[in-house]
């Protein structure tokens, strides 16, 4: 790769990561108040010449499905206004496309789904599946990113800017009664207070805490790192140049406060809905079925009783004596994988 520190732009080098022609990206490059240092294939560290004030570390990966396109435009919009000066990089970042083979091929994953093979323990050490590979070199990055700029385990912070966060960024590939939503992986330690209202200031209508380690790419930085992190699913699935970037402008609000190291905009944490999973509904036998039609909503709700799934081999699932709400339905999932998340409505956090 050519050593040079102005030839090329962010908004380049993320296209380049897509197109699969990184081997012309120079390893390192200029930016309005800073550099870009390219780390591993789709991975660029941004680097600030100075740092603001307290300002925290990001991770904001986008594309670890390779369908769900509208985060990687909004990384797009958000280089773009880097590139042209509109903003001035003051924090440092890591930015990762995290299945460009998969983007390419405008499908989900090729062979498995990367987002179930964070772990450090297990992973398939004969597996040769792209997305195992392609795993191991984003858990790499990630280990590096955060050794540089986290000490594990500590997530308090005055403020929001001061608190590390790994953002990673999907669509759902069905509606949802609340279009754009975090997923909070599990952790024995809270997340931080202050970074709900940010959250909500992103237009995020509401979160969901995870009851289990579920092996995610935001999982990875919260569990290995003690990083704050979410899973924020924006939207539905659609093809690139047909997602309406205006509905997400206040997640590009965002993204924008941590590179600036300045703060974000904020709302009232109350103003979003707050749900914790019940059970994973797993998918045990070839012969399983959901008890609903396949386009029912993200967070649709069932009473007591209701039969929710059959499986040959672990029977009915019905719903108990407190209603659950329906999150992430697939019944096509392969067989020992999630078919769906059940869930329950909670109160928000307390200040």
């Amino acid at each position: 790769m050519a050593d040079s520190t102005t030839d090329c732009t962010l908004s380049d080098a993320l296209a380049r990561m897509i197109e699969d022609d990184a081997a012309l990206l120079p390893q390192r490059f200029r930016l309005p108040g800073g550099h870009a240092e390219l780390r591993a294939p789709g991975v660029i560290e941004l680097i600030p010449d100075t740092t603001r004030g307290q300002a925290a570390a990001t991770m904001i990966s986008v594309g670890i499905h390779g369908d769900e396109t509208a985060p990687i435009e909004l990384l797009g919009r958000v280089a773009a206004r880097l590139d042209a000066g509109q903003l001035q990089l003051a924090a440092p970042a890591l930015l990762i496309v995290g299945h460009a083979a998969a983007i390419r091929a405008g499908t989900r994953y090729l062979e498995t789904n990367l987002n179930r093979l964070f772990q450090r323990d297990g992973m398939h050490a004969d597996d040769s599946r792209q997305e195992i590979s392609r795993a191991r070199v984003l858990m790499q990055a990630v280990d590096d990113f955060w050794a540089t700029h986290r000490a594990t385990g500590d997530t308090a912070a005055p403020d929001a800017v001061g608190v590390p966060l790994h953002l990673d960024m999907h669509t759902a590939i069905r509606e949802s009664r609340y279009p754009r939503f975090a997923v909070e992986p599990f952790s024995a330690t809270a997340t931080p207070t202050e970074v709900w209202p940010v959250l909500a200031g992103a237009g995020l209508q509401a979160a969901l805490s995870q009851h289990t380690h579920s092996w995610t790419f935001s999982h990875y930085s919260r569990h290995y790192h003690g990083v704050c992190s979410f899973t924020l699913e924006l939207g539905r699935v659609a093809p690139f140049g047909a997602n309406d970037l205006s509905a997400l402008e206040p997640m590009a609000e965002l993204l924008q406060a941590r590179l600036t190291g300045t703060p974000p905009p904020t709302d009232q944490a109350e103003r979003m809905a707050f749900f914790q999973v019940e059970r994973e509904l797993m998918r045990t036998s070839d012969d399983f079925t959901l008890a609903f039609s396949d386009d029912i909503a993200n967070f649709t709700r069932f009473d007591s009783d209701e039969l929710i799934a059959m499986d040959a081999i672990d029977g009915e699932t019905r719903v108990g004596d407190t209603p659950l709400h329906v999150v992430f339905p697939n019944a096509k999932v392969e067989r020992g994988a999630r078919a769906a998340l059940l869930v329950r409505s909670v109160s928000a956090p307390s200040s």
